[in-house]
């Protein structure tokens, strides 16, 4: 039904932003994969998140400090994968167009990754922590 669109529809975003990232290395004029550092990030970018969910009880409807701390690690994975690009284009490792092909794919995959965990992250039958 509807989950089944918005499991779909979010893995036709990742699928688009990881062609992004395909095509800031892989097109002939570009072709350095410096960029593929970034899917370090994607994959570390939702685990503060997880652990704070698996510790913290969200019946509490105050701040909570374990909470806090990883809505700020999770921030900083994503801003370095935002700057790792410009860093490598600054450095002149990759060209400027693959730079901004490479932060159009995180835009892409960030929003995707931010899609699911609206998604799929409240505590009904179709969770993503019974994964």
């Amino acid at each position: 039904p509807c989950s089944v669109a918005a499991l779909i529809s979010l893995s036709f975003g990742g699928a688009v932003g990881l062609m992004f990232l395909m095509l800031g290395c892989a097109l002939p004029q570009y072709n350095q994969y410096w960029p593929l550092f970034v899917l370090f990030f994607y994959v570390l970018s939702p685990i503060p998140y997880c652990i704070a969910r698996r510790l913290v009880d969200d019946t509490d409807a105050t701040s909570n400090a374990c909470k806090e701390l990883a809505i700020f690690l999770t921030t900083g994975i994503v801003v370095s994968a935002f700057g790792l690009p410009i860093v490598f284009a600054r450095a002149e490792l990759i060209y400027w167009g693959a730079c901004a092909l490479v932060l159009t794919g995180n835009t892409v995959i960030f929003a995707t990754i931010l899609g699911f965990f609206l998604v799929f992250g409240s505590n009904d039958d179709f969770s993503w922590q019974q994964w």
